[in-house]
């Protein structure tokens, strides 16, 4: 299925999940192409982003960004090039970061809009490494992690977008980075490609024996994106004074209720208290947004310095959006997942 200059393919939220998304939870359907008006321009979608943030806007708990209503394309941020344009600082042919949602075009009146010019190098990496993950990767480990030299840092999901930048960081920072990932093959890559010290897969039988003996001197600082069983086994690791920023918990979006199990909430923040921990949840643009120019002139010179590498996983078709989406929930992502929306 590819774009055409006619119909807009769409991705509409159908129905509120109930634990996993499903194959009925987005619903494809389509549309004219809508015109630009006065003070507006029509974008045509070419890479979708993929985040599991997306599986708290299906529902409609309370959360810090309204849910997308039944019938709406789902939101999402893009890179899109410029059609036509009635906005002052845009024209046809530029490229731009955007939030067209899972669609084939959008009209926007250019708020929100980053111009990425006509030619960008790389131009998907603006929903990665230099976008949101790359920026709450920064953010999140210098603002609130604040590690020092000679310090240890986990994190989790280690080769996703946030995590293999988080320890990668953590490695120019003078720190000894130890990932916790799923499989074999992702933790090799964290220590061989990446420059971890050590990778633990969280699938092993004796996970949390693992992690201790990666982590000798204890652990200082925990990118905190997982949760679950990976929160469990670092919690008794923590060093006094340790901090954790905390940015997601992918293994408990799908969930419908509390798990089983003896009520351990005491027990956690008891370890806050003797421990000293700082605990701090965040929202990248919320908290930190007046630091993007400093992190992208930072890593900009890291890319370009070989110091960062970069994993980006393409796949083709908007109609593929929703299994890739359901599998990204299921860790079934290697590196950043990104959706080539189609050509025309």
């Amino acid at each position: 299925m590819t774009q055409t200059e006619t119909i807009n393919r769409q991705l509409v939220l159908a129905q509120r999940p109930k634990g996993e998304p499903t194959k009925d939870t987005l619903k494809l359907v389509e549309a004219a192409v809508p015109s630009a008006g006065a003070d507006q321009m029509l974008l045509h979608t070419e890479f979708l982003s993929l985040d599991p943030y997306m599986r708290g806007r299906m529902s409609d708990a309370p959360s810090y960004a309204a849910p997308v209503e039944i019938g709406d394309v789902m939101v999402g941020g893009t890179v899109a090039q410029v059609v036509t344009s009635k906005v002052e600082g845009f024209a046809p042919g530029d490229w731009v970061l955007s939030f067209n949602g899972w669609q084939d075009y959008a009209l926007s009146d250019g708020s929100g809009v980053t111009n990425l010019g006509k030619s960008p190098a790389h131009s998907s990496w603006a929903l990665g490494i230099m976008g949101m993950p790359g920026f709450t990767a920064w953010a999140g480990l210098t603002q609130i992690g604040a590690p020092k030299p000679g310090e240890t840092i986990a994190v989790a999901a280690a080769t996703g977008p946030v995590g293999a930048t988080v320890g990668q960081i953590g490695k120019l920072l003078g720190c000894r980075v130890v990932g916790i990932a799923g499989g074999a093959e992702k933790c090799a890559y964290a220590v061989n490609e990446l420059g971890f010290d050590a990778c633990i897969d969280h699938k092993a039988d004796n996970f949390a024996e693992q992690l201790a003996e990666a982590s000798p001197d204890g652990i200082d600082v925990y990118f905190e994106n997982v949760g679950g069983k990976v929160l469990d086994a670092v919690i008794p690791l923590l060093n006094p004074n340790a901090r954790m920023p905390v940015c997601g918990l992918v293994s408990q979006y799908n969930a419908t209720k509390l798990p089983d199990g003896p009520d351990r909430m005491n027990w956690l923040m008891g370890q806050i208290l003797r421990k000293k921990i700082k605990v701090q949840g965040f929202i990248i643009f919320d908290d930190f947004g007046h630091l993007y120019p400093e992190f992208a002139k930072e890593m900009s010179a890291w890319i370009e310095g070989g110091k960062i590498k970069y994993r980006e996983e393409i796949i083709d078709g908007l109609e593929n959006a929703p299994d890739a989406f359901i599998g990204l929930l299921k860790g079934e992502n290697f590196g950043k997942r990104v959706i080539r929306v189609g050509q025309k």
